[in-house]
């Protein structure tokens, strides 16, 4: 009998989606974000659940608190600010103290800044080595003294 690996392990529990932290640093296109809730409207939390997995290609499940739900989504289809403006456009409390907002922002600054990377206008490679030699075909370098030789002579 062959013996199971703690990553085989958490794999099976986790349902082959591995659990991140919202601030683990998640570079690909495949976002786990944790939507807090205010804690005094529980019923909204399984509305919320119910009202975002109707979505095509976003996974919800239990967040790691009774007041949030856990989002798997690609930010080419959806946005962590997208989903709380939408959230909150009907109806829903999120949590709101200052530690929450602050995440959200930088959740909010990240994927923007990384959606701007992916989709905006991209430079040719190429063509900047060559705007540099030519740059650097006129720039005065190396031993490069307008001097004349006879004037350079120490006597």
């Amino acid at each position: 009998m062959s013996r199971m690996s703690p990553e085989k392990a958490r794999e099976l529990r986790d349902g082959g989606r591995r659990r991140t932290s919202a601030f683990t640093p998640q570079p690909g296109l495949r976002k786990h974000r944790e939507l807090r809730f205010h804690p005094g409207l529980p019923q909204q939390v399984e509305e919320a659940r119910k009202l975002l997995a109707g979505l095509p290609d976003m996974s919800v499940d239990a967040g790691l608190t009774p007041a949030s739900l856990s989002l798997w989504y690609n930010i080419n289809d959806y946005t962590f600010e997208g989903i709380v403006t939408a959230l909150k456009r009907q109806g829903f409390r999120l949590e709101n103290g200052p530690r929450a907002r602050i995440a959200r922002a930088l959740i909010f600054f990240c994927e923007e800044t990384q959606l701007r990377n992916l989709h905006g206008s991209q430079r040719l490679i190429k063509k900047s080595n060559d705007i540099y030699s030519k740059a650097w075909e006129h720039h005065p370098h190396g031993d490069h003294d307008d001097t004349p030789p006879e004037l350079r002579q120490d006597k």
